[in-house]
């Protein structure tokens, strides 16, 4: 199966200057739960974007047209998507993104894990494609409001493809 997992905002940001816009203890806990044990599939960037490079217990694949794997330490390169994949068989495989990698794998995605924000940011560069609501099936929700470690209110929420 291939999830793509994000959390975005009201108008659809990710991202700013290659930093996660929200803080969400909540969402981390998540996505370490749900990738734990699996593949994810990055682009070069986000890769970057780690503090302390790739994540642990997980297989973490960088997408780099010209990076090789001493750039990536703890990390598997490939060029393109296609290539990734074909190296996952059987594999439970999340995207992680940046936008493009969603982008790419959105129509060959088989679920969505986001985090739905329910905010706009003042800045963002960086947005999850829009997709049509229509070609999938709401099967999670849970809703959080705002508390002392969470400024934004948010759901958790697992569409499938019809």
């Amino acid at each position: 199966m291939i999830s793509i997992i994000a959390a975005i905002a009201e108008n659809n940001a990710i991202g700013f200057e290659n930093k996660l816009i929200y803080w969400l203890p909540n969402d981390l806990k998540r996505f370490k739960a749900l990738t734990t044990g699996n593949t994810i599939i990055m682009g070069r960037k986000t890769f970057e974007s780690f503090p302390k490079g790739a994540l642990p217990n997980r297989r973490n694949v960088v997408l780099s047209r010209t990076g090789k794997a001493e750039d990536f330490p703890g990390a598997e390169v490939y060029q393109t998507l296609a290539e990734a994949l074909a190296s996952c068989k059987g594999e439970e495989i999340y995207i992680i993104g940046g936008a493009s990698v969603y982008k790419e794998a959105f129509s060959i995605a088989d679920r969505l894990c986001l985090t739905c924000v329910y905010d706009t940011p003042e800045r963002a560069d960086t947005f999850f494609p829009t997709f049509d609501k229509e070609e999938w099936k709401e099967t999670f929700r849970e809703e959080h409001e705002k508390d002392e470690k969470h400024t934004q209110r948010y759901a958790f929420v697992d569409l499938v493809r019809k």
